[in-house]
């Protein structure tokens, strides 16, 4: 039998959700190795989230079976109401089943996906919804131009030929030194990144007094959940590799897939230390002072890899 009566029924009105949520996904197996610094990257994250001022927003952050500590720093962080939604997964469900859950059920009108790895700048938000609220049929804003290939904007750049009110410059419109510290994040040699840039022509459209360069990205973006949530469900075999399948299906969709034309978005990868081509150099050049052993033959280095990758699986592939 019932004592009493429930007190939540003399509440008379409940907060209502921000019109932007601001959704970051996480996933930090251990904290040692590719990892040593993943938990330092996902507090600079979260705190550059913070560095807009002008654009209301709840955070939630998805969790995809991080280790005890990172789930210890994010309970931290929700209990001081630095997160308003917080969830937590028991094993990796890969980005795609993240992306099913995330994306399903945050509460804005409005969603801002990063993954854990992307520092913002100030105001990065609203910068991004003006290029969202301004052009029409917006897929996704991305707030870091960078080059994207011509197949994942075909519809873009199509539309905005047929527009009378759009005009398009081409060219070299993303400075060197924005195009190389983009492309130094991912990894890419010096060469390779010097060899795209010569060959890469950039579109900047400019819409009602607004511009945008053409192209985006899976690794951060701002979209409306209208829309994302007819590309749902993701259904993908692997934990990585095959989340182009977002851009591909938006671009095909015929939806406008735009970034900023200035940087308000920086990929950190799996460390602190800044991307710059002087950075570049200088690392190269230590690795040819640096004396190879036993274990930098080629073979041997492969071999021992091939072992960490099958280690790694053993512990953390729970699909």
């Amino acid at each position: 039998m019932r004592k009493g009566q429930n007190p939540a029924k003399f509440v008379n009105k409940v907060v209502k959700p921000a019109n932007v949520t601001v959704a970051v996904l996480t996933y930090i197996p251990y904290l040692s190795g590719f990892y040593a610094e993943a938990l330092d990257v996902l507090k600079v994250c979260l705190d550059s989230v913070r560095s807009e001022q002008e654009t209301e927003f709840d955070l939630m952050v998805f969790d995809n079976g991080s280790c005890e500590e990172a789930q210890e720093f994010l309970l931290k962080e929700f209990r001081a109401n630095s997160i308003q939604y917080l969830l937590l997964s028991e094993k990796n469900l890969g980005k795609g089943g993240a992306w099913n859950i995330i994306l399903n059920s945050v509460p804005g009108e409005f969603i801002a996906y990063a993954d854990s790895d992307v520092l913002f700048h100030e105001n990065w938000l609203s910068e991004s919804m003006k290029i969202m609220q301004t052009f029409p049929n917006v897929g996704m804003v991305t707030a870091r131009p960078f080059f994207t290939k011509k197949e994942y904007i075909t519809n873009t750049l199509q539309w905005a030929q047929d527009t009378a009110d759009a005009s398009v410059e081409r060219g070299k419109l993303i400075p060197w030194e924005v195009f190389s510290a983009f492309n130094l994040s991912l990894g890419q040699d010096m060469s390779a990144i010097e060899a795209e840039y010569n060959a890469a022509e950039i579109e900047r459209i400019t819409y009602q007094g607004v511009s945008a360069i053409a192209g985006g990205s899976h690794w951060q973006f701002l979209t409306r959940k209208d829309v994302i949530s007819h590309f749902l469900p993701f259904d993908m075999d692997r934990p990585m590799g095959q989340v182009k399948q977002l851009d591909q299906r938006m671009n095909a969709a015929g939806y406008l897939r735009l970034m900023t034309a200035t940087p308000l978005a920086d990929n950190m990868s799996n460390t602190l230390t800044v991307n710059t081509a002087e950075a570049a150099a200088g690392e190269a050049a230590r690795n040819k002072q640096r004396k190879y052993t036993f274990f930098d033959i080629p073979f041997v280095k492969n071999f021992l890899l091939a072992i960490h990758h099958r280690i790694f699986l053993l512990y953390y592939d729970r699909s």
